[in-house]
């Protein structure tokens, strides 16, 4: 009988070493990726940044803004070799945990209308529509509206 071995996932802090793994994979996974120094302003305004690893190699990033009670997810990514394992729930589940703990009661996001596996796995989890912005996104044509989503918290235990 041959033994499965489960991967070891983890999710902590970005940190600032990071930035170039974390910036990789944004190149790998976007036409129009965020700079380094995007990823760079977030972590040193301390936006709550995690990296998503599996057995020790960075597999994902996820990053949020705080306030008034509401979360805003910025941008969160699992890298193209890691997709379709769960890896994108498992930093999403995460994410929204770290919401509730820092106490909002609303999550929001916004999804290009090109990315129909990202809205769907939103959807799953409950978000919902709430409108658009329009030209909100750089597209190869010009630009690409956003999907504005919400999700109602509930309190943690």
């Amino acid at each position: 009988m041959v033994a499965v071995v489960k991967p070891v996932i983890q999710v902590r802090a970005m940190r600032m070493d990071d930035l170039a793994t974390v910036s990789a994979l944004e190149v790998l996974s976007y036409e129009f990726p965020w700079s380094q120094g995007i990823f760079s302003d977030c972590v040193k305004t301390g936006h709550p940044c995690w990296v998503l690893s599996v057995d020790g190699v960075t597999a994902g990033y996820g990053i949020l803004s705080m306030g008034a009670g509401e979360a805003h997810v910025l941008n969160i990514c699992i890298a193209p070799d890691y997709r379709g394992q769960g890896l994108g729930r498992h930093l999403l589940g995460r994410l929204l945990d770290i919401s509730r703990w820092n106490g909002a009661e609303r999550v929001f996001l916004e999804v290009r209308p090109s990315n129909p596996l990202a809205k769907a796995l939103y959807e799953s989890v409950g978000f919902t529509e709430i409108g658009r912005r329009p030209r909100y996104y750089p597209a190869r044509d010009g630009r690409e509206d956003a999907i504005v989503m919400a999700l109602e918290l509930s309190p943690g235990p």
